[in-house]
């Protein structure tokens, strides 16, 4: 049955550093973070461990971990935003269809393309 385990990675002169504390002594590096689970896989078998899904955790320096926090929680905000403007919009375009504007009109109002309204006046 394969394992899945937390590769704990380390940024060292160009290289990620790679330990995995569910397997003790599978030690690996590589050149980018997307070859890190590849790269504990083949450590495993060596040492005859079959390695399941690989969560790769980096560890960096508290400064570039708030930036990384910071980022997050701001696309997060961003999302939930466009998901009211989202709605938003759908409910003008449905106010205004219902009061007679045309699809041009309402276009000119909320800054989409005519195209754009009628796509969304459907959903509405």
């Amino acid at each position: 049955m394969a394992k899945d385990v937390t590769a704990r990675v380390t940024r060292s002169d160009g290289w990620w550093a790679v330990s995995v504390d569910e397997i003790p002594g599978l030690f690996t590096q590589a050149r980018r973070l997307d070859q890190v689970a590849d790269m504990v896989r083949e450590a495993g078998s060596l040492l005859g461990v079959d390695v399941g899904a690989v969560e790769v955790a980096p560890i960096l320096d508290s400064d570039s971990q708030r930036m990384l926090e910071e980022l997050e929680a701001a696309r997060k905000e961003a999302e939930e935003k466009q998901r009211i403007s989202s709605g938003l919009t759908r409910e003008v375009i449905r106010r205004f269809r219902d009061e007679g504007l045309t699809l041009r009109d309402i276009a000119s109002l909320v800054g989409l393309s005519q195209q754009r309204v009628a796509v969304l006046s459907k959903d509405v």
